[in-house]
């Protein structure tokens, strides 16, 4: 699923397309690179440029990618003075994480979608 380039938006234009909000919302999180956003904050908040230097991705690119994962309520900012500060919405995609996590176990193909747990 391309990413529209002009509005960064997914979901929205695919719901508005006639695709169902719940296959939106796995398309939305169908890319390994927002996955790895997503995984990323779920550690804490994070600006663009943190994003940028820690997963290795185009400024472009990411601003685009968290676009579409806010187009879809699963990642909010705050501004503080010129900088934006990402963060997970939605504590419920933990749960879906995790549940994917134990259904690709359960077939063979164990993944970590979420930080590794403190101990």
């Amino acid at each position: 699923m391309a990413i529209d380039s002009e509005a960064g938006r997914c979901v929205s234009a695919d719901i508005a397309a006639g695709v169902s909000p719940a296959a939106a919302l796995f398309h939305s999180l169908s890319d390994e690179n927002r996955l790895r956003i997503v995984a990323r904050l779920a550690r804490g908040e994070a600006r663009v440029v943190d994003l940028v230097g820690e997963l290795g991705l185009a400024q472009s690119t990411v601003s685009k990618h968290l676009a579409c994962l806010r187009d879809c309520d699963l990642v909010d900012y705050r501004a503080e003075g010129r900088q934006s500060f990402y963060s997970l919405s939605r504590p419920e995609l933990m749960d879906l994480l995790a549940s994917a996590e134990h259904l690709l176990a359960a077939t063979g193909h164990a993944v970590a979608l979420r930080p590794a747990q403190a101990s």
